[in-house]
C-alpha cells in the first residue's frame, strides 16, 4: 500500500490517502494523517479500514512529503562501500549516526533552496526507513540527503551542512513494509539534469536495515513518522573527477524500484 499526503486541486489543506494506479483517494475524515496510520501496529490495514473519501488523478494533486515534520531524522554515513572508496574513506566498523533537523523534510517536488553560505551543494539518492509503532518498520520511501560539502569539511559537526532547511525532499509517498518485501534488493539510480550518476543496489548496503534500526534503538527511542536514511552509493557530486556540484536550475530526480521517485529542482 502506498500512503500519501497531499494538496488537492484548489485546496489548501492537505489530505491524506492511499494512491492506486494513477489515482489517490482520500481517507473520508479529513482529519486523518499519515502519522495517524503509522502508530497502528499494522499501517496497511489500518489504512485499508478507513472509509474511502474523493479520489482524484495523481497528476492533479501536489504531494507532500508524507509526515511533514518528522519527529527525529537519522542519517547513516558511508554505507555502501564504493562510496566510500570514491570518497577516500575507510569502512566504519559501526553505522555513522548523524542527524537532520525536522525541518529538513521537504516535499519530493518542491525546489531544494541553496543557502548563500553554500558553494558546493551535493545529492545524496538513499532508502528512507519510515518507523512505525513500537520503533518497527513500517515502510520506505525515496529521500535525497542533500549535503554542503564546503560546510560538512571544515565543521566537525554536520548540523549546519546536513540539516539546512528542505535538505531532506523525500516521497513520494510511503510504501509499507508488506508490499516492499526485503528492502535490501532495490535498485537504486539518481539522475541530474537527465544524466545517470547513481545506479547500484540496495544490496550493497554495508549494514542492512534491520543493524540499523537496532543500532539507533539502543539510545534512542523510534517513535512512528521517524526517518532513518540509509546512506548513499558512489556516484555523489564530490566523488566525480573533476567534482560537480549541484547549481541554481539544476533538476535531480531519485527512483528505487518499487518506491517511485522523486524530483526537485535546486533554487
Amino acid at each position: 500500500m502506498r500512503l500519501a499526503t497531499f494538496l488537492p486541486p484548489a485546496a489548501s489543506t492537505p489530505r491524506a490517502g492511499i494512491v492506486d494506479g494513477d489515482d489517490v483517494t482520500a481517507f473520508a475524515d479529513e482529519s486523518v494523517t499519515i502519522l495517524d496510520i503509522l502508530g497502528d501496529p499494522s499501517p496497511a490495514r489500518a489504512a485499508a479500514a478507513l472509509p474511502a473519501g474523493p479520489s482524484w488523478p495523481l497528476a492533479e494533486v501536489e504531494l507532500l512529503a508524507p509526515v511533514r515534520a518528522p519527529r527525529a531524522i537519522f542519517g547513516i554515513g558511508l554505507n555502501y562501500a564504493d562510496h566510500i572508496a570514491e570518497t577516500g574513506g575507510e569502512p566504519p566498523e559501526r553505522p555513522i549516526v548523524f542527524m537532520k533537523l525536522p525541518s529538513s523534510a521537504a516535499a519530493p517536488g518542491a525546489a531544494v533552496r541553496c543557502p548563500e553560505v553554500v558553494r558546493r551543494l551535493d545529492y545524496e539518492g538513499e532508502l528512507a526507513v519510515v518507523i512505525g509503532a513500537g520503533g518497527a518498520v513500517a515502510g520506505y520511501a525515496v529521500a535525497d540527503d542533500v549535503s554542503a560539502r564546503d560546510l560538512q569539511g571544515r565543521e566537525p559537526q554536520w548540523t549546519r551542512a546536513k540539516g539546512a532547511d528542505d535538505f531532506c525532499p523525500y516521497g513520494p509517498w510511503i510504501t509499507t513494509a508488506d508490499e516492499v518485501g526485503d528492502p535490501h534488493a532495490l535498485s537504486l539510480r539518481t539522475w541530474v539534469n537527465g544524466e545517470l550518476r547513481q545506479d547500484s543496489n540496495t544490496s550493497n548496503l554495508i549494514f542492512t536495515v534491520p543493524q540499523l534500526v537496532e543500532f539507533i534503538a539502543e539510545t534512542c527511542t523510534l517513535a512512528p513518522g521517524d526517518l532513518i536514511l540509509t546512506g548513499t552509493p558512489a556516484g555523489v557530486g564530490i566523488g566525480l573527477d573533476p567534482q560537480r556540484f549541484l547549481a541554481s536550475g539544476d533538476l535531480v530526480r531519485i527512483e528505487i524500484e518499487r518506491l517511485g521517485a522523486i524530483e526537485h529542482s535546486i533554487a
